[in-house]
């Protein structure tokens, strides 16, 4: 396996230089002739496996969920999960479980589902707003402080063409499975979509991907930024401020790296920002990025039918399970 000349790396900053390391190369360690690998990208340590799901089919071809070696990053397995129908977002909940993001198709509830691979069983954690459907809830985290699962709500799944029209707005939650409270903590967003916390949990970084409303449907003047909040002790969200704003659409999948800078996909490949909203630096290639994951050794993209390792100084956040 050569190191590949599509991918660049370019640093805005030199804490993106310091941070990426000078012994950086990129490998293609998959492609297929479909998109393998869409959204999630979750190591478990009870399998040593990274999950991921195919990109959005039609209701007669549903999401896989793609399955990949943890070492070699070469793909283990692609197969359709009945009980998780159009899975999208996911986190690690525990070492065995995953936390999935779950469209539904038509009138069938988006959910939240916890997925444990080596049973191959699933259970719904939530599936309404107080008996209102969610539209597409479309990506989610754990606040590891205390336990709470914080998920977007977009409209991804009706502009698709699989889902029944929205009935609430497109919004940010919070949900206590210990009480099973779940609350509104965030609205006024075209798409929320990403979303990601700050090394301390005291901030909420969220994605605006309004920028696109589904196939063929993008729009500049529409939003394409991320957006931060301070983390109320009471479970609220306080002080809304830009904190960055994409230059290349669109921002979706996020994460923090070991040294707090956020970091989104934007357009072929991804963009990483410091904590007061300073872009630092790009990794490109040839191919859309819809999500990625950091592993031990570097930055792992999902690009549609490629995968992408990029090997680097970049490293995962404390606590992360690898």
């Amino acid at each position: 396996m050569q190191p590949e000349d599509a991918v660049q790396v370019i640093s805005y900053d030199a804490k993106f230089s310091d941070s990426m390391g000078s012994d950086i190369s990129a490998f293609l360690v998959g492609q297929h002739d479909w998109d393998f690998v869409h959204e999630a990208g979750v190591y478990l340590p009870s399998t040593q496996s990274i999950y991921a799901v195919s990109q959005t089919a039609t209701a007669d071809k549903p999401i896989n969920i793609t399955v990949l070696d943890s070492s070699t990053y070469s793909l283990i397995s692609s197969f359709v999960q009945p009980q998780l129908h159009m899975p999208n977002g996911a986190t690690a909940y525990n070492d065995t479980h995953i936390l999935f993001c779950v469209f539904g198709l038509g009138n069938a509830p988006s959910m939240l589902s916890l997925w444990n691979p080596s049973t191959n069983e699933s259970s719904v954690l939530l599936s309404s707003f107080y008996g209102r459907r969610f539209t597409s809830i479309n990506d989610v985290r754990v606040k590891r402080d205390d336990g709470t699962i914080w998920f977007t709500d977009d409209w991804y799944g009706r502009y698709e063409g699989f889902k029944s029209p929205p009935t609430m707005p497109a919004q940010v939650y919070r949900f206590d499975p210990g009480s099973g409270n779940v609350r509104a903590v965030a609205d006024g967003f075209d798409q929320p979509n990403g979303l990601e916390f700050s090394l301390d949990y005291k901030t909420l970084y969220i994605a605006d991907s309004g920028y696109v409303h589904g196939p063929n449907n993008f729009n500049l003047t529409r939003p394409n930024g991320i957006y931060a909040f301070d983390v109320m002790e009471s479970g609220g969200l306080k002080n809304r401020r830009l904190h960055a704003f994409g230059a290349r659409p669109f921002v979706d999948g996020m994460h923090v790296d070991a040294q707090g800078n956020v970091w989104s996909t934007s357009g072929k490949g991804v963009t990483a920002w410091d904590e007061s909203g300073v872009v630092l630096g790009e990794v490109r290639v040839d191919t859309d990025v819809n999500n990625f994951l950091f592993v031990p050794d570097g930055i792992l993209l999902l690009a549609f039918s490629k995968l992408w390792h990029v090997k680097c100084g970049m490293r995962p956040r404390e606590g992360e399970s690898w």
